[in-house]
């Protein structure tokens, strides 16, 4: 009989990362009453607010009905997921997130001066709230997401209102006619956010970048403003920032 392998250094990394999410049956209720809640006020807000833009209602009740039919918010190592991963070189922990509500979103997009004549990409962009958020305000908006079966679900409902949402590694994305982008900073591992800083590199000087929890830590980023803004977890940061490359020297 042969020994089984022992779990490969990332599977065990993984499983210390889910580890930080253990909690007490008492916190887990408390949290899952808090979720419920959230939930409730941002959907509607949410359609509230979809109500001054009615072409975007059909896309957004896309995104709602697929997510209950098949939520990707629930931590599963599939073959895609794994395949996605060794692919990437990213984290398990990297796939768990949760969504931004357009409230939260029109918020910060109206700060980072998002409007007609904009074209926002958002970096792991799960099903695409917040490309909703971004064509509300007239801007171009395209999304970029590890995982193919949440594409495949609601690209064709995006695409119907203008909006594009296309399988990729957010690491190896074209960003250079960007002039702003959003990404969930706090799901992010050190490795990770390294390789985007250099990706970020790419765009032309003014482009604003929007992250969450924490702010960009590399020369030639400017940090603009800090706002607290609720997500469907919890209330969290949102840093601005302006790309601003410091000029080359002379030779």
């Amino acid at each position: 009989m042969t020994e089984p392998l022992p779990p490969s250094p990332d599977a065990k990394r993984d499983e210390d990362d889910l580890k930080e999410f253990d909690l007490s049956f008492f916190e887990m209720v408390a949290l899952r009453l808090q979720v419920v809640v959230f939930a409730i006020f941002t959907r509607l807000t949410d359609l509230l607010l979809l109500l001054l833009r009615p072409r975007l209602l059909p896309a957004y009740l896309g995104i709602w009905w697929a997510e209950i039919l098949h939520t990707p918010y629930r931590a599963r190592r599939t073959f895609e997921v794994v395949r996605a991963l060794k692919t990437t070189g990213q984290r398990f922990r990297e796939l768990i997130y949760g969504e931004t509500p357009l409230v939260s979103a029109l918020y910060l997009f109206k700060k980072a001066g998002v409007g007609r004549g904009s074209r926002l990409v958002d970096l792991g962009a799960g099903r695409g709230r917040v490309l909703i958020a971004a064509s509300w305000l007239g801007a171009e908006a395209r999304g970029v997401e590890l995982l193919g079966d949440h594409v495949t679900r609601v690209a064709p409902r995006l695409k119907a209102a203008g909006i594009t949402l296309t399988v990729g590694d957010m690491t190896r994305e074209d960003l250079g006619d960007a002039t702003h982008i959003f990404t969930n900073w706090l799901a992010l591992t050190p490795e990770t956010q390294a390789r985007l800083i250099e990706r970020f590199r790419t765009c032309q000087p003014g482009t604003r970048f929007l992250t969450v929890t924490h702010p960009i830590e590399g020369k030639g980023f400017v940090p603009l403003s800090r706002h607290w803004v609720l997500f469907t977890w919890g209330i969290e940061k949102v840093w601005i920032h302006e790309y601003r490359p410091e000029p080359l020297s002379p030779p």
